[in-house]
This record gives structure tokens, sequence and C-alpha cells, in this order.
């Protein structure tokens, strides 16, 4: 049977899994989906919480609200990144975080 316990085990793997990816890859797109993925990690976490805890019927509808939000947020950021990245592919050619020096004087 799967408990509490077992749904944090598969956020924190997950969160770290995506937190190593954003450390060690250059490419944006794959920064990207780390992150995507460190996001859903949290979701998976309060979704954990909401169906194992004994919370109030609020509670658990405000716990679900949460995920619904993040979920719209990583959409947002999701397609504010990739509309960035084509701007830095089509004047740079590449999408390596090391060869991107827009910032540097």
């Amino acid at each position: 049977m799967i408990d509490l316990i077992h749904i944090q085990i598969l956020s924190a793997i997950m969160f770290c899994i995506g937190v190593y990816g954003v450390m060690t890859r250059r490419s944006a797109i794959l920064i990207l989906m780390c992150i995507e993925l460190m996001l859903n990690a949290v979701n998976i976490n309060f979704i954990g919480f909401a169906a194992f805890r004994d919370f109030s019927e609020s509670q658990r509808i405000f716990g679900h609200v949460i995920v619904v939000f993040i979920i719209t947020i990583a959409a947002v950021e999701l397609a504010l990144a990739i509309a960035i990245i084509l701007r830095l592919y089509k004047n740079k050619s590449s999408v390596n975080i090391d060869e991107v020096d827009l910032m540097k004087w």
C-alpha cells in the first residue's frame, strides 16, 4: 500500500534530479525542463499531503488550488522562457547558456 512517505520520497527524488539538471546542463531548453520537473515534484508533494492527511474539506481543497496555481505559473514561465530562448537563438544561433553574453558590456 502506498503511504505518504512513498509520495514524499518520489517527490524528493524528482526534485533532486531537477536540481542536478539545472546545475549541470548548459542548454537553456534542458534547464527549463529540469525546472518544470522541480515544479512537478512540488505538485506531487502538495497532492500527497492533501490526499493522505486528515484535513478538513476546505484545507484539502486549498492544497488542490495551490497545485492549480503552480501549474498555471509553470505554463506562463515556460511560454515566456521559450520566447526568450527563441530570440536568443535568432540573435546568437545558440541556446548554450555559456555562450550568451548579452548582459556583459
